[in-house]
């Protein structure tokens, strides 16, 4: 007879069990939904917290880094809301802003958007039981099984719904904005969809206002689907989030034919974030760029994993990756190309570049291709290193400091990826955030 060995529920797995069956009657949803979070709570029980013997959680263990579980955020009061928009009035919102607080869709403090455009939050179009946003929240339609989506699914407390029409084209940004009013650390789990129809063209900008997102423990999801010959950006700015705060963040997006789809991501560090990708090539002749740059400091964890399915002829991927890393900082990059039998013609190319300005720091990269097509183009890389003391001296042989020099090579290195932006604003923004992160650097520092 062989005995089955269970593992123990860490405290954390244990709190968010109670957390669960405490919040399930009161989390919006009909019957439907109801199931699908019984269901996804199941899942991610079955799996507990994911740890290093998974393989795409091996340099995240997340069972180990996440000590316990903090209580489910409250919906923000009528007072706090409305402090809240005194602030963000005198602060100067930009256009075309939708805010959740604390995970909550607030339409008060979001803007109109143009015709073509219509929004909702999570927990109304939950309530009706939307075909199209409950099949688009089964993680299934991606083919994607990760214990932290199942999570997000579980115990998600609301969003934002947005459906672009098809035909519509959006000059400005859709931006969300995430904020928080509470006084102490909370968790937050909130999910928003994107609905892009045929030929529609949207930007779509996240960003975090003044604390928002930066306390406690956030699971946030972002679902996007593109229809046909769409044309879809998005940016997403996570920012001086506080030492000691846990951030996951599930990015899922299905694309249908001639569509082009571009993402770019700034990470500036601030505890423990991991963003992991799931993209999926659905229809043929789609074009997809997936970029980002993580800037780290002190003890500082970034983790960016991709899940890449190429599943219809013809397209072409290029994922294009930077970190920066500074003092005991830890890098961590994952990227999987999976090229199914239907996908011939394929053109995927995956690159990972990494500064490393310790011999403390540490960066893990791990790109992967599977490929069961034999007409494809495909090709990964993964490089670490120092900054060229021929290049710093060449500087300084034109009259900048060591300090001058590093920085400057340190900043076209991050901001190369920022300057293919389409967005001369959003170039502007991310410039300056990279800016502001090496001016805290010590002047002089050494490599």
């Amino acid at each position: 007879m062989t005995a089955q060995i269970i593992p123990s529920k860490t405290s954390a797995e244990v709190a968010l069990a109670e957390a669960f069956g405490t919040a399930r009657a009161k989390l919006p949803g009909n019957a439907e939904v109801a199931q699908l979070r019984e269901a996804s709570f199941e899942s991610f029980s079955k799996a507990g917290l994911p740890h290093r013997r998974i393989e795409s959680w091996h340099y995240t263990d997340l069972r180990a880094l996440m000590r316990e579980a903090l209580p489910l955020a409250q919906p923000p009061g009528a007072e706090a809301i409305a402090a809240l928009g005194k602030e963000m009035r005198a602060a100067g919102l930009p256009a075309q802003s939708l805010v959740l607080v604390d995970g909550v869709f607030i339409p008060e403090l979001s803007a109109k958007l143009p015709e073509g455009v219509r929004v909702s939050s999570l927990a109304a179009a939950l309530a009706e039981g939307r075909r199209d946003v409950v099949t688009a929240l089964s993680a299934e339609w991606a083919g994607v099984k990760d214990p932290i989506v199942s999570l997000n699914a579980a115990l998600m407390q609301d969003g934002v719904v947005i459906d672009i029409a098809p035909g519509t084209k959006l000059d400005a940004p859709i931006r969300l904005v995430y904020a928080s009013v509470s006084a102490t650390p909370v968790a937050h789990f909130s999910r928003s969809l994107v609905l892009v129809g045929t030929g529609a063209s949207v930007q779509i900008s996240e960003t975090s206002f003044g604390s928002g997102g930066r306390k406690g423990q956030i699971n946030n999801a972002l679902v996007i689907v593109g229809g046909d010959e769409c044309d879809i950006a998005h940016t997403l700015s996570l920012t001086d989030t506080e030492p000691g705060s846990l951030r996951l963040e599930s990015f899922m997006v299905k694309l249908g034919a001639k569509a082009h789809f571009d993402s770019f991501a700034l990470i500036t560090g601030g505890g423990i974030v991991r963003r992991q990708i799931f993209l999926r090539f659905d229809g043929a002749d789609t074009k997809a760029n997936l970029r980002g740059v993580s800037l780290l400091r002190g003890r500082e964890h970034a983790d960016t994993t991709l899940f890449v399915e190429h599943c219809a002829p013809g397209c072409e991927g290029r994922e294009n990756f930077r970190y920066i890393l500074d003092d005991e900082a830890v890098g961590v990059f994952q990227g999987r190309i999976h090229v199914a039998p239907a996908a011939q013609k394929t053109d995927s190319k995956m690159l990972c570049k990494a500064l490393l300005l310790t011999d403390k720091v540490a960066m893990n990269s791990k790109p992967e291709l599977e490929i069961f097509a034999d007409d494809v183009v495909c090709g990964h890389g993964a490089t670490c290193g120092g900054l060229n003391e021929d290049q710093i001296f060449y500087l300084q042989t034109r009259g900048l400091t060591f300090a001058q020099a590093e920085a400057l090579l340190l900043d076209a290195f991050g901001g190369e990826l920022v300057d293919e932006l389409p967005d001369e604003s959003l170039v502007a923004a991310f410039r300056a955030e990279i800016a502001a992160w090496l001016a805290k650097r010590p002047q002089g520092a050494r490599l």
